[in-house]
């Protein structure tokens, strides 16, 4: 009897797929290039040719992150050109809130059996949103891995690299007693507490359905993209009295201001100051779930918060407004 004969593809990955995904993706990655970088995508190392002449003191500033749970939804839907999005705008909102222009991204996207269209739209979302907010994607890796996710799942992951001068660097240190917190609308729950929201709502509903509390369907709502603060951020960086920002992400408003209020400080909210998005007041009396949790789990609606000097408040309204963006006056510094 002849012995069975094994090949890679048989085993589940297909090289030449990997290729044609590659050769496909070409033209979507390469606008976002700029005179910095020097290689086009497939070789073994990304080179970026960083300018840092006009810093006294540069910082490289990073960040890795991925999607989370939102990619369920993602599956169910069916719909890939988001993810991508919400992933690289996460990422430069880590960085722009310590006061980093970021630079360039790169990206991790591992399946169990690549299907050219699905790779396709994911990475179409990582270089729509890396053109939106100026970031060369430079390179990555796509892993094909038989046995490791269910037919049709797939997982991100992506690292920013950005950069800011040493004494323009955002963390904390200015806040004080009496600063006001200002907080920036959300688009929706960005890209956080997507286990919870989704137990609560897919028991009750499929992702087809409109509930008479939203204005679109149970999919659309969750698939929202993560939003973008980095022209915000950037604006409001250079006004004096601005001393602080937080990206609202997981662990909400509290868990995350926390992180750059000083020791001895503290933070108080005023939880009804603003309007809670439908959505969150779905997930809440559906899964009749605690307030507590619901404060540690999700942004609730803001999803960038600035610390700022009373002073300076007026200021900060102004610039907002250029870029019309809301804002609500949340709590202050103790």
């Amino acid at each position: 009897m002849s012995k069975k004969t094994f090949s890679y593809k048989d085993s589940g990955v297909d090289i030449k797929a990997g290729e044609e995904l590659v050769d496909s993706i070409k033209d979507v990655v390469q606008e976002t290039h700029n005179e910095n970088v020097l290689t086009n995508i497939g070789g073994f190392g990304a080179l970026f040719n960083a300018d840092f002449s006009s810093y006294k003191q540069p910082v490289l500033v990073s960040s890795v992150d991925g999607v989370g749970t939102k990619l369920i939804v993602a599956f169910k839907t069916n719909r890939f050109d988001t993810v991508g999005q919400d992933l690289v705008n996460h990422c430069v909102n880590d960085i722009a809130v310590c006061g980093a222009k970021p630079l360039f991204f790169l990206d991790y996207f591992s399946t169990g059996k690549l299907e050219q269209h699905v790779g396709f739209d994911v990475i179409k979302g990582f270089s729509k949103a890396c053109k939106e907010n100026g970031v060369a994607l430079i390179g990555g890796e796509t892993a094909e891995m038989p046995d490791i996710y269910k037919k049709g799942e797939f997982d991100l992951a992506g690292t920013i690299v950005g950069v800011v001068d040493k004494e323009e660097l955002i963390d904390g240190s200015k806040i004080k007693k009496g600063d006001l917190l200002v907080g920036f609308k959300s688009s929706g729950l960005h890209t956080n507490g997507y286990s919870l929201a989704r137990n609560v709502l897919f028991s009750e509903y499929s992702v087809d359905d409109q509930p008479d509390e939203l204005n679109r369907t149970i999919g659309e709502e969750l698939l929202q993209v993560h939003k973008s603060y980095l022209k915000l951020i950037t604006d409001l960086k250079s006004v004096q009295g601005v001393n602080g920002f937080s990206h609202i992400t997981g662990g909400g408003i509290i868990g995350n201001t926390k992180r750059v209020v000083p020791d001895g400080l503290s933070i108080h909210i005023n939880w009804d100051s603003w309007k809670r998005p439908a959505v969150f007041e779905l997930i809440q009396k559906t899964g009749n779930v605690e307030e507590q949790d619901m404060r540690q789990t999700f942004n609730l609606g803001i999803g960038l918060i600035a610390i700022v000097s009373p002073d300076s408040l007026d200021e900060v309204k102004k610039r907002a407004a250029t870029y019309d963006e809301e804002l609500f006056l949340i709590g202050e510094i103790e």
